[in-house]
């Protein structure tokens, strides 16, 4: 992790290349799939969920990993359908899920960070670039 005044800048593995910068929406509890997205509004219908009825459009979505069936990023891909893709992701580590759903998105996407948990390092809010090709992660703060 790397500081400088108003910046910080961690690194993972690049998954999907590209660029792309946005609000950040941090749920460190991820998302489940087919119970937790609405791909119609983009929206998070999951019981509970911390950001429960917040739409991610526009934002990067920061999340430790996948959560549920494998139909997980098949919700995420009828939100992109229908007009409502986050800008990027963000994941503390990449499993299975991850990798189909970033495919299918074609979104910037970094994960696999080594001494580091994106999902405590970002907070709601922060303004974040992800540089998919780098595999760098560069959050500013006011």
């Amino acid at each position: 992790m790397n500081k400088i005044e108003n910046k910080i800048v961690i690194k993972g593995r690049s998954i999907i290349g590209g660029i792309a910068e946005g609000e950040a929406l941090v749920c460190p509890d991820s998302i489940q799939g087919w119970a937790g997205m609405n791909g119609k509004e983009g929206t998070i219908i999951e019981k509970g969920h911390v950001h429960e009825g917040v739409c991610i459009k526009d934002k990067v979505l920061i999340m430790p990993c996948s959560k549920g069936s494998c139909g997980w990023s098949g919700q995420f891909h009828s939100c992109m359908e229908n007009g409502y893709s986050p800008s990027a992701w963000v994941f503390t580590k990449v499993d299975s899920r991850v990798g189909v759903a970033a495919v299918v998105l074609g979104i910037p996407t970094v994960g696999d960070f080594e001494g580091v948990d994106p999902c405590e390092v970002i907070k709601d809010g922060d303004w974040v670039k992800v540089d998919g090709y780098k595999g760098e992660v560069t959050i500013i703060r006011d």
